[in-house]
């Protein structure tokens, strides 16, 4: 039971290059999968907050799209997304890879950071993929990227084998504000669970394509309805920019796009607890991206 004079409750904002395992930290924290991962860059798309507590703190991670050099619309609003939730958050934690900080992109991202934190926010480092990291290189880029700035804590982690996430989970709840719970004791995230569904079949589309053609579709929410028995039916509609990316989704004789349907609504199923039906269909739509940048800058949840 939470006494509200205990109580803390803050944002987080996960931040840093593509590919630097934002999302999974995050679904390690929050306990469930609401962020897509892949090995691919660029898989998150707008901001997806992640609720966990920790003690008596409510912690509220804010996983971002990873920051890069935006070239088209969408890309300005993805990294235009990301730069928001700095502003917002109560704690930054920036996470960089450990074998390759010392030399990427990390460098620009400290340095923006400098310019654009409030008086009084803190950000944290954490080094993920310790993992696949020499101690050479580690000790590098601690090194390097901690003369770059005041980091009021670093952290060296591994997110898939779970290593030193607990003591970020217990800096993160010493150090958000003090105040009540914003959102209810159960809940694991602020977006709607249609969307999540939908970002469960996108991830596995790009999972299972190759090179451009991931980043050149979406997958919206088309209908959600609950059935009697507690199953849910759920359908979802795949937008291309090509002809010729539909016939690549679909497959020889439907093969592709029944083994991501297949695959997606297992996912969705074990997130949800409950059977899933899942219709999905494929549609050429030029110029979608226009459309859901315009959902990344306005409609995301923020």
């Amino acid at each position: 039971m939470q006494e509200m004079t205990e109580t803390r409750a803050g944002f987080v904002a996960l931040v840093g290059e593509p590919n630097v395992g934002k999302s999974t930290l995050l679904n390690c924290m929050v306990g469930a999968k609401i962020s897509t991962v892949t090995h691919k860059a660029q898989t998150t798309r707008f901001r997806i907050r992640g609720i966990a507590v920790e003690g008596s703190a409510q912690l509220v991670f804010v996983d971002t799209p990873g920051l890069f050099d935006p070239r088209s619309r969408l890309d300005k609003a993805m990294v235009g997304a990301a730069w928001k939730s700095t502003a917002e958050a109560d704690i930054i934690l920036l996470m960089a890879d450990a074998k390759t900080a010392s030399s990427d992109g990390s460098h620009s991202i400290v340095d923006t950071l400098s310019e654009r934190m409030r008086p009084g926010q803190k950000v944290a480092l954490a080094l993920n993929k310790i993992d696949r990291a020499s101690p050479e290189e580690l000790l590098r880029s601690a090194h390097i990227l901690g003369k770059q700035a005041n980091f009021a804590a670093v952290f060296m982690i591994s997110a898939t084998k779970r290593d030193g996430v607990a003591d970020v989970l217990s800096w993160l709840s010493d150090n958000v504000p003090p105040g009540p719970w914003l959102f209810p004791e159960d809940q694991v995230s602020d977006l709607p669970l249609r969307v999540i569904a939908a970002e469960v079949t996108r991830g596995r589309l790009m999972l299972r394509l190759h090179e451009e053609i991931p980043y050149r579709l979406t997958v919206l929410p088309e209908s959600w309805t609950e059935q009697k028995d507690g199953s849910v039916r759920i359908g979802q509609v795949v937008h291309v920019e090509r002809e010729s990316h539909k016939g690549m989704i679909i497959g020889q004789g439907g093969r592709v796009i029944r083994q991501v349907s297949a695959e997606s609504r297992r996912e969705i199923g074990e997130f949800l607890g409950r059977q899933v039906h899942l219709f999905l269909r494929v549609k050429v739509r030029p110029g979608w991206e226009d459309e859901v940048s315009r959902f990344i800058t306005s409609e995301t949840p923020g």
